[in-house]
C-alpha cells in the first residue's frame, strides 16, 4: 500500500507519525513537501494517481486544503479531506455546522459593523470573547468586558484591511475554572483527552497552558465524536469547556498536535491515527 504524506515543516508530531508508518509492514510512505509541490491543473500531477491514500499534515491551512483537493481529484482518499480542512479553518462555518447538528456551544454570533457588534454584545451580555475567524494557537483572542473596550477592538479590526477581520465573530464568555478540554477524535471514537490549565483565561498550551490527563467519559466521547462528525469526520481535535450547563464545544481543529499528549494520556495517539488512515485507504 502506498500512502502520501503531505507536509511542510517536519515537526515532532510528523516525525512520530512517520516512525509509526514505517513500523507497519507492506506500507510505502512517500513524502509530498508542499514547499516543492507544483499544483498544475493540466495533467502534470498524474503521478499522484499512484497513492492508495494520503494524510495531510501541513502547517498552513490553505496549502493543506488545496493539496488535499488536488489528490482528491485523482480519487485518492485524504485524511483529513479538503472539505473538512475548509470547514475547520473557518470558525463561522464550524459554529454553523455545530449549531445545525444541535451540539452545545457558547452563545455565538457574527456582525459586520461596529453598530451591530455592539448590539450583539449587549444581547449576549458582557464579558464576550472576540476571535479571528481564521487562526490557531490562541492568537488574537480578546476578552471584552464593556462597551468601551468593544468599541476600541472593533474599530481596530475593521481598519486592518484584511477581509477576515471584517467579520466580528463573538462568543459569550464561559467561566471555565482556569481549564478547558482538548479531546482527540479518530474516526468514531474519542481516543484520549487532556485538561489544559492556566491562570490566564486563554488556556492553550501554545500560550503556556499545562496539560493533564482528562478521563474520557461517556458524555465527553458523545459530544466530541458528534462535533467531529458535524464537520465531516476524520482525525480531529475538539476543544471544549465545562459550563454550568455541561460541556460546550468551542472549536474543532483539522490538524491536531499531539506530541505532548501521548505521555500525558498514556495513549499511543500516532498508532491510532496511522491505523485509521490505512483503514480508510483500504476501504
Amino acid at each position: 500500500m502506498k500512502i502520501g504524506f503531505i507536509h511542510s515543516l517536519i515537526r515532532k508530531d510528523e516525525k512520530l507519525l512517520i516512525a509509526e508508518f514505517n513500523r507497519r509492514t507492506n506500507v510505502d510512505l512517500v513524502r509530498i513537501d508542499s514547499r516543492q509541490f507544483l499544483g498544475d491543473f493540466d495533467g502534470m500531477n498524474a503521478s499522484l494517481e499512484q497513492f492508495d491514500g494520503a494524510i495531510e499534515r501541513t502547517i498552513g491551512m490553505t496549502e493543506g486544503r488545496y493539496m488535499a483537493m488536488m489528490l482528491e481529484g485523482y480519487g485518492i482518499p485524504v485524511i483529513n479531506s479538503s472539505e473538512v480542512i475548509a470547514i475547520c479553518g473557518d470558525k463561522v462555518t464550524t459554529s454553523f455546522r455545530l449549531s445545525q447538528s444541535g451540539i452545545s456551544q457558547p452563545q455565538t454570533g457574527i456582525a459586520f459593523s461596529a453598530e451591530s457588534a455592539m448590539d450583539l454584545a449587549e444581547r449576549m451580555g458582557f464579558p464576550v470573547v472576540i476571535k479571528p475567524i481564521v487562526g490557531s494557537w490562541g492568537r488574537l483572542l480578546a476578552k471584552i468586558n464593556d462597551r468601551d473596550a468593544l468599541e476600541a477592538i472593533v474599530e481596530h479590526k475593521l481598519r486592518l484591511g484584511n477581509f477576515t477581520h471584517s467579520v466580528i465573530y463573538m462568543q459569550s464568555f464561559i467561566e471555565k475554572g482556569n481549564r478547558d478540554i482538548r479531546a482527540f477524535v479518530v474516526g468514531d471514537q474519542c481516543i484520549a483527552a487532556i485538561y489544559r490549565e492556566s491562570e490566564h483565561w486563554v488556556t492553550n498550551t501554545a500560550r503556556g497552558g499545562k496539560a493533564f490527563n482528562c478521563p474520557v467519559t461517556d458524555e465527553l466521547n458523545d459530544i466530541a465524536t458528534r462535533a467531529a462528525s458535524s464537520v465531516g469526520g476524520g482525525i480531529l481535535a475538539v476543544d471544549l469547556m465545562e459550563s454550568q450547563d455541561g460541556l460546550v464545544v468551542t472549536e474543532v481543529n483539522a490538524t491536531m498536535e499531539f506530541k505532548n499528549s501521548i505521555k500525558t494520556t498514556g495513549v499511543n495517539i500516532p498508532a491510532h491515527i496511522v491505523s485509521f488512515v490505512l483503514e480508510e485507504a483500504r476501504a
